[in-house]
């Protein structure tokens, strides 16, 4: 008997232990491609992660980076628990924090990039979006949710008054940025035109009939949020020092590519290529547009705008609600 009871005891001490336990996993995907990803690859190819989680207690952390991306597949991934931080555009953020609220409350971890992105076109008769015919289609990474979808939803307010909110919406189907990149170089009929990021964008624009009709930056009325991170409540709370290790890696890797863009440059192309030379690579990183920071930029316009139009429900007060507390003391917009 006092056998058993000295058993149960050391279970019952053990116990706390062994429920606050953190994951020795994170599964994190990359993102779809290109520099807005950059810090990713960093954190990745620099093992930033599992150092962060070394230093604050968690010595067994592996780290399993999904080569996949995309908006709308990366918020499946994420409420399957088949990825437990995961990266996308504010759109896609919103869309999951308010469907998420009150069961997985998915929340940001933090801003990544302030990126603008460019509505790239062939076409002789594309010299603005208004221009569109029944026939074109643009090319976008995710039709609803993704940051061109809200982009055309807030220029078709300005063109065509609020009650029309949605006409562009017909013209957009989804492709991945290199898969969009080959549709528009090789003249492919059935697409009209490219929302890109850096670098398909300057890829697509060395092509001497390709131009940009229209940027984000252009109906945000300035810099906006291009990627950010975030997670369900669950992960975060039970994961304190794991996430806490993640958000140190990041950054750490934004602090690397702003001290030193060649070597950032160097990075992207070891990990991705995607055919682009080093100086090429730096011309972008160098451009004052490309802006990499975890404070949230102009992230209210987009919550004001869909929670307007009823793409989401809950209206935030301000963006603080729409993260968890770590990254609170930035400043955001």
């Amino acid at each position: 008997m006092r056998r058993c009871l000295a058993l149960l005891c050391g279970a019952v001490l053990l116990w706390p232990t062994l429920a606050h336990a953190e994951t020795d996993v994170i599964k994190i995907p990359r993102g779809a491609g290109g520099v807005g990803f950059l810090p990713l690859l960093v954190m990745e190819q620099r093992g930033l992660i599992e150092r962060h989680a070394r230093d604050g207690g968690v010595d067994s952390l592996k780290v399993d980076w999904l080569k996949l991306g995309g908006p709308a597949l990366v918020n499946d991934l994420l409420l399957s628990g088949s990825a437990d931080i995961v990266v996308a555009g504010p759109p896609a953020f919103l869309t999951l924090w308010d469907r998420t609220r009150g069961n997985a409350d998915v929340k940001g971890v933090a801003a990544m990039t302030s990126i603008p992105m460019y509505l790239n076109t062939r076409a002789p008769h594309l010299k603005s979006i208004r221009d569109l015919t029944p026939t074109d289609k643009i090319a976008i990474t995710a039709v609803k949710v993704s940051i061109p979808a809200i982009i055309m939803q807030m220029a078709a307010i300005k063109d065509f008054g609020a009650a029309d909110y949605a006409h562009y919406d017909k013209f957009t189907v989804g492709l991945t940025h290199p898969d969009a990149l080959i549709a528009l170089m090789s003249g492919r009929a059935d697409i009209s035109a490219h929302f890109a990021s850096p670098p398909f964008h300057q890829r697509e624009r060395k092509a001497a009939d390709v131009r940009t009709i229209m940027t984000s930056n252009d109906v945000m009325g300035g810099p906006s949020t291009f990627t950010m991170l975030y997670t369900r409540a669950k992960f975060h709370d039970d994961n304190p020092k794991v996430t806490a290790a993640f958000l140190k890696a990041l950054e750490e890797a934004i602090a690397f590519i702003n001290a030193d863009k060649r070597a950032a440059a160097q990075t992207f192309l070891d990990m991705e290529g995607q055919g682009l030379k080093l100086d090429e690579v730096l011309e972008i990183l160098n451009d004052p547009d490309v802006r990499y920071t975890t404070s949230p930029e102009s992230l209210m316009k987009y919550a004001d705008f869909m929670a307007t139009v009823g793409s989401i429900k809950t209206r935030p007060a301000r963006w603080q609600d729409l993260f968890f507390p770590a990254i609170h003391g930035v400043p955001g917009s």
